[in-house]
């Protein structure tokens, strides 16, 4: 189930901006998103919050023309796995 996500300064999130169910926390640096964090509360898991999260990254970069460094391992192992996403991975 697709759920609203939401964009602050740095952070997209799902929930609550105070007690979000799921955010991703990133750095925008050049034309570079850094991608630092991937975080999905205990009672919320598996139910492909973060996958959504890193999505809308993606959607996200390619949108403003930036290139993802995924230093947080759950948003590259995402884009790592999935090959739509490796137009904005920098290598």
């Amino acid at each position: 189930m697709e759920q609203e996500i939401q964009e602050k300064q740095g952070t997209f999130f799902i929930g609550e901006e105070h007690d979000p169910k799921a955010q991703v926390l990133f750095e925008e640096n050049d034309n570079t998103m850094v991608i630092t964090s991937t975080f999905v509360a205990p009672s919320e898991r598996e139910q492909g919050l973060g996958g959504e999260l890193i999505d809308y990254a993606v959607n996200y970069a390619r949108k403003h023309k930036l290139k993802i460094d995924p230093v947080c391992s759950f948003a590259r192992e995402v884009i790592e796995n999935t090959p739509e996403y490796q137009v904005v991975l920098k290598a």
